[in-house]
């Protein structure tokens, strides 16, 4: 397990009928204005956070308008959205209360409030991404899926916490790898706020851009001979130089299998 030290601060497929910003978001990257490279190499990608809300969502929403290949995924018990004090949560289940839901049962409790710290907004976007939150936990790997990942499989998952990493490190371990095939597994620290997750976003997006260019580097140099053993063998190198370019974005990098 390699940790790249902190430095000092300096898919799914979108519904048709797209919020506006997520609408505009995809015709700026149909100008090219993103600098996507997903559709020139399709490395396939995972994005974890607690509840499949924030800050996975914000990263699954980038990296599918660059058209990468991406699922995502919640490591908690339940999926968990803040509520009118601390000691009361809005608590809905993984897997089957979709974000459409969720979106009608806070702006019937209160509009004004769910309004006015995001979450209408943020569950706006998120059902126009997919149906649901999933949790990694349940994910039978390898089952063909309908989302851009047809094979089950994925080559990189990215956590959003330290906490998201663990588990998923140690879900993997469990699993007794079936499928004996590698995934690398890179924790990038995202605070869970609004904000913070669009830069983690921005930040996740570059980092899957430049493991792509690697890839292709890769590629072109084997021809026919490319195994993908070799770009395996570049993402600690260009983690490293990712975390030169996004040091408030502290990473942790491991491999698993599935």
């Amino acid at each position: 397990m390699m940790q790249i030290p902190p430095q000092p601060l300096p898919t799914g497929a979108l519904a048709a009928e797209a919020a506006p910003e997520v609408q505009q978001r995809h015709d700026e990257e149909s100008r090219g204005q993103n600098g996507g490279s997903g559709k020139d190499f399709p490395l396939k990608f995972c994005t974890v956070c607690a509840s499949n809300q924030n800050r996975s969502m914000e990263a699954h929403l980038v990296l599918s308008l660059s058209q990468y290949p991406v699922i995502s995924f919640g490591t908690g018990s339940a999926v968990r959205l803040p509520g009118p004090s601390i000691d009361k949560p809005n608590i809905y289940s993984f897997n089957s209360t979709t974000y459409d839901e969720m979106y009608n049962s806070l702006k019937e409790k209160d509009p004004r409030l769910y309004h006015a710290n995001g979450l209408l907004g943020m569950l706006d976007r998120n059902r126009r991404i997919k149906g649901c939150p999933e949790r990694w936990q349940d994910w039978k790997v390898g089952v063909p899926r309908k989302d851009g990942v047809e094979d089950g499989v994925v080559d990189v998952v990215v956590t959003c916490e330290e906490r998201c990493w663990d588990i998923v490190v140690d879900d993997l371990t469990n699993r007794n790898s079936p499928l004996n095939r590698l995934v690398h597994i890179i924790n990038v620290d995202i605070k869970d706020n609004h904000e913070e997750a669009l830069v983690g976003g921005k930040g996740i997006l570059e980092l899957a851009n430049m493991l792509s260019e690697a890839a292709r580097e890769e590629r072109e140099k084997a021809g026919p001979n490319f195994a993908r053993e070799t770009v395996d063998g570049r993402v600690p190198e260009v983690l490293a130089k990712w975390q030169e370019r996004f040091p408030g974005l502290p990473a942790l990098w491991t491999v698993g299998y599935f």
